[in-house]
């Protein structure tokens, strides 16, 4: 083999034949080349460099029985030791694989092999990740014994299957930007075994038609999940025709919110071992046997019950100064209730009778299909604001998955739901349940990647007495006047003894009650906070939090007390000689949760 030019690799000109970056983006091939520089394959301490004792194939002849080389040359087993031992500054990156790693001792053992068709042929599996490429181009094809392919976080929109190499068995495509299937089964691999399209755009029902055994004949694997799936019958009657297929993964779509998901999958899928990173248990085709040939009974509906519980922390709203009112004073009242919001379009149901409120528009994360985790949501507005504020903001939020940033740009509008108002308590008992039903299941699924904002909020009215508006004359306009009073109120009839012990008839008059005026509710919110959801889409049932505002600091704690209260610390001490003991503050918290509805059984699905 002749000897390569190692200028053209660190140059970035090798291989040749690799594809150059596309337009606006990188091709698969250039990313690969750009991967093979970071390996250093001609530099030391790989390559046929000056280092390397030089053995025969170089032309050089040395005297027999010497071995002594140069200063400047290493030996095999050193140069070896420095491309395998993870604590030498040589080593490759954590993010290499083992192929990476083979291929580097091969440059060090025989670097005449390192040329263009031995490393087409020797990479069996390639990783390019989160590389920004955005174009599989044509000089895939090179790599004729290519069984895996990994392609995920990148900025892929679609995808020529006729650029793949025929011999693939695994193609992983999760994090990308693919809103269709139409060009990946144009000339899909015949062998493939596992297809990831997990966290892209796909459209759901108008792609579930090329999820056949038409296209994958051998598919033993399929991701689909946080995808826009929202039509389980449709989906599962293209899924059955796959008969090779074990592994299923649906979960962040749509569809996984319907009460009878998983049971109708399992039991329309018999050969079906694992779906959603579960197992199938026997108990499970058993409890689930027959919902497959009860279709009528799977509808495309939600239930989620939200539960709020007791509300612990709340300061006293009652002031010692406040318990001596005098008559021109008003009368206060105080009440709490807790606000969260819910996707609109819904059917709710409680029993509590609590109310709903309309809230703007809300911007939620609906075009990249990302799990967005959002620290936290803009609390409500205080004081005389509260109903009119907006639960989220326009704006972009990184993807967990590819930490590509991406912008809100579904608009929906929100419901706030406000639980009955409770007094003031050391324990509020909100004893709050409500059943919300919905059919947008896209929306609701972009509700709960988005999560909910849960409020805590103080509602005080002054309430003032009205004044007598007429002076009660002076003189007496007669008895029948006098017993019939002119305020509504009701005339009492008294018997009693007189001085010479006959009895004598008094007529007293029973006071009405004070009418009172109320000023408008002052509202204020004591402690708002985001509670993620996005769990009720990868699995969980029931998410239970408590969500923990802090300690509410009030006018008494921050004012100093006045010197008329000061006392002596000799006069406390010798009143009470045992220490007093600092009462620890209670945090403002509030219990919340939210159930979504899954069917357990069968019995579950009759009986709903």
């Amino acid at each position: 083999y002749p000897i390569r030019d190692w200028s053209q690799l660190e140059s970035g000109q090798w291989p040749p034949t690799c594809g150059a970056p596309a337009m606006g983006g990188l091709s698969a091939s250039a990313a690969f080349r750009e991967h093979l520089r970071r390996l250093c394959l001609g530099e030391f301490p790989c390559g046929a460099g000056s280092w390397v004792r030089a053995p025969a194939w170089r032309g050089i002849i040395r005297q027999p029985g010497s071995d002594i080389g140069t200063p400047s040359e290493e030996s095999l087993e050193t140069l070896m030791e420095f491309v395998s031992s993870q604590d030498s500054p040589w080593a490759l990156p954590p993010d290499c694989s083992p192929e990476d790693q083979h291929l580097r001792e091969l440059a060090v053992q025989s670097p005449q092999l390192i040329q263009d068709n031995f490393i087409f042929l020797f990479f069996r599996s390639l990783r390019i990740v989160d590389k920004g490429v955005n174009e599989v181009d044509e000089n895939l094809l090179k790599f004729q014994n290519l069984e895996e392919l990994l392609l995920s976080a990148n900025q892929i929109s679609k995808i020529n299957s006729a650029h793949l190499p025929r011999t693939l068995k695994v193609l992983e495509l999760c994090g990308n930007e693919i809103v269709g299937l139409q060009d990946l089964c144009s000339h899909p691999p015949p062998e493939l075994q596992h297809l990831g399209l997990g966290y892209n755009r796909l459209l759901g029902s108008s792609e579930d038609k090329y999820l056949t055994a038409e296209f994958w004949p051998n598919l033993l694997s399929l991701d689909l999940s946080f995808n826009n799936f929202t039509d389980l019958l449709g989906i599962v009657s293209k899924l059955a025709t796959l008969w090779r297929l074990r592994t299923l993964v649906l979960l962040g779509n749509p569809l996984v919110l319907i009460p009878g998901y998983r049971g109708f999958v399992i039991d329309s899928l018999p050969k079906l071992c694992i779906l959603d990173d579960r197992n199938i248990s026997p108990d499970e085709k058993h409890q689930f046997h027959g919902l497959s040939s009860k279709p009528d009974l799977i509808v495309n509906k939600a239930q989620l019950v939200v539960s709020v519980g007791k509300i612990k922390g709340v300061p006293n709203p009652i002031k010692p100064e406040e318990l001596e009112s005098v008559p021109e004073s008003p009368v206060i009242t105080h009440s709490y209730y807790v606000t969260y919001e819910f996707v609109a379009r819904e059917k709710a149901e409680d029993t509590n009778n609590a109310e709903v409120s309309k809230s703007p528009r809300i911007e939620l994360a609906m075009e990249a299909n990302f799990p967005f985790h959002l620290g936290s949501v803009s609390p409500l507005a205080p004081t005389g604001a509260l109903e009119q504020s907006s639960v989220g903001e326009a704006g972009t939020a990184p993807c967990v998955l590819c930490r590509h940033t991406a912008p809100f740009v579904f608009s929906r509008l929100a419901n706030r739901h406000l639980t009955p108002r409770k007094p003031w308590a050391e324990t509020i008992e909100c004893s709050h349940r409500r059943e919300h039903v919905t059919g947008d299941l896209v929306a609701l699924k972009a509700f709960l990647m988005t999560g909910t904002t849960v409020t805590v909020v103080e509602e005080k009215v002054l309430s003032w007495p009205i004044a007598a508006a007429v002076a009660e004359d002076a003189g007496k306009k007669g008895k029948a006047e006098k017993e019939k009073p002119k305020d509504g109120g009701k005339v009492i009839t008294e018997i009693g003894a007189g001085e010479g012990g006959e009895d004598v008839v008094q007529k007293k008059k029973k006071e009405s009650p004070i009418e009172l005026r109320s000023d408008p509710p002052l509202l204020r919110s004591l402690g708002s906070g985001h509670v993620n959801l996005e769990s009720l889409l990868t699995g969980d049932q029931l998410v239970a939090v408590v969500c923990d505002f802090g300690v509410l600091i009030t006018e008494e704690t921050t004012q100093p007390p006045s010197p008329k209260e000061k006392v002596p610390a000799t006069l406390v001490l010798a009143a009470n000689p045992h220490p007093i003991q600092e009462i620890q503050p209670v945090p403002l918290t509030v219990e919340f949760q939210v159930q979504l509805i899954q069917w357990t059984a069968a019995f579950d699905a009759q009986h709903q």
